[in-house]
């Protein structure tokens, strides 16, 4: 049922009472609107669901927003993520009444964390010192070394962004902001893998890393409009849904992408293991302990949001459409949007929509069919639903488990997962027999 009472009724007031719920919410202050034009950038066609000339968030709906959030959120640390579209269009004096905002309607048992994704080509000085004066953690999106970089992540003139994207990046280094790096992989940078990873490691300095696949599915018909961009002018823009069974150019090839995630992981085992941290690999070891950080490989899917910039709620960040909306903050707690029955029906479509050749994968435990949004292949057995990006994941997977088993053994001996850099060390842990019998065992003795 919906919300009875107003946001305007309860400013200056404290926290309220909702139901708590296990959730994040993606926030878009500028809905799809960016400065740049990045030409695998999907999201750009999603300024196409709302008529205005401005999508920029009102005070009154970040009000209602921050409010349920804190309401739904758990005691402890409550993450509000802002993201786009590019988020630093709204402005430093919006973000501050954002803070602010906070601070009336945590409950005092909360600790609220702020994290910001963004292109970097407007943070400047001022930009920087805000973010760490607030210890916001800043996701940057760059795609390696220029030439990579700049084939797909142009501005609205053509020209490549990666100068722009440093020089922001440099701000947030010299003023001590918390950074990690989002690398797109697409067809310009799959096939430079230690490239890529060598410039964000050694060139960068990056920390903390998410490789995130390029996938542009579309119905085949349109696939000439997508090619030109999701915000070009020629010809009709195309509203960007899940549907189709067609990629563009600039996706990364099934192949190309577990060879990328191998080569980087072979790098990382030898060189890197605890000091740098790469969400991949983590995710994957995680998972053997039964723990999901990242959605994508999660068993269920459901309890990550997206926002718009007017309060629109739909089920996904990659599911921005008309049919997966839930409602709008300024109606509904999240309490209310999350017991939809698009939601329910949207939750059940990660394990259900399993093809039988998933069922039977020895690596499904670490996979778990991944996102639903790139399950439009037909499996082996001429099922619909299979991922695009199955053949890349298998190989992956399959390359990285016995190390992982590795390292889970040295966890569970007390002893840290970086001692797999040693090639003995390595040598010694890695199990003998096959490693989905191993899974098995080590699952067993847990």
């Amino acid at each position: 049922m919906a919300r009875t009472d107003s946001p305007e009724d309860h400013v200056g007031e404290g926290p309220v009472n909702r139901p708590r719920l296990p959730l994040s919410v993606v926030t878009k202050p500028t809905g799809a609107a960016c400065n740049l034009d990045c030409q695998y950038c999907f999201f750009l066609s999603k300024e196409l669901l709302y008529d205005v000339p401005r999508q920029l968030m009102s005070e009154e709906t970040a009000r209602a927003y921050i409010r349920e959030l804190l309401a739904a959120g758990p005691d402890g640390e409550v993450t509000v993520l802002w993201q786009g579209g590019e988020p630093t269009l709204r402005g430093i004096p919006f973000f501050r009444k954002a803070l602010q905002m906070c601070e009336t309607y945590r409950r005092p048992t909360q600790q609220v964390r702020h994290a910001l994704q963004t292109n970097a080509t407007l943070i400047d000085k001022e930009w920087a010192a805000f973010l760490a004066e607030h210890d916001v953690l800043v996701g940057v999106s760059i795609d390696g070394p220029a030439p990579l970089h700049d084939a797909y992540r142009v501005n609205r003139g053509g020209r490549g962004t990666h100068s722009m994207v440093v020089r922001g990046y440099r701000h947030l280094y010299e003023a001590g902001v918390r950074t990690n790096v989002l690398c797109t992989v697409n067809a310009a940078n799959q096939d430079h893998p230690l490239e890529v990873y060598r410039y964000l490691r050694d060139e960068l300095g990056a920390c903390y890393i998410q490789f995130i696949p390029i996938v542009e599915r579309v119905e085949r018909a349109d696939l000439p409009a997508a090619e030109a961009g999701w915000r070009s002018a020629q010809g009709a823009r195309l509203l960007y849904t899940q549907s189709g069974d067609a990629v563009t150019s600039r996706s990364v090839s099934p192949q190309a992408y577990g060879r990328f995630l191998t080569t980087v992981f072979d790098e990382w085992a030898r060189h890197d293991v605890g000091r740098v941290f790469v969400q991949d690999f983590d995710a994957a070891l995680s998972a053997l302990f039964g723990i999901y950080p990242v959605c994508v490989h999660a068993p269920e899917c459901g309890v990550n949001l997206a926002m718009e910039f007017n309060g629109d709620v739909y089920a996904c960040d990659h599911w921005v459409e008309p049919d997966w909306r839930l409602g709008n903050i300024m109606d509904n707690s999240f309490a209310e949007l999350a017991d939809t029955t698009v939601m329910h029906r949207f939750s059940r479509k990660k394990r259900v929509e399993l093809t039988a050749q998933c069922r039977r994968c020895p690596v499904l435990g670490l996979c778990n069919g991944g996102c639903p949004k790139d399950r439009f292949m037909r499996s082996s057995d001429g099922e619909e639903g299979q991922n695009y990006l199955c053949q890349g994941y298998g190989h992956f997977y399959s390359h990285i488990l016995p190390d992982l088993l590795a390292m889970a053994r040295l966890v569970h001996a007390g002893r840290a997962p970086a001692e797999i850099m040693d090639p003995d060390t390595r040598e010694r842990m890695r199990p003998a027999g096959p490693p989905g019998v191993a899974v098995r065992e080590e699952r067993a003795d847990r």
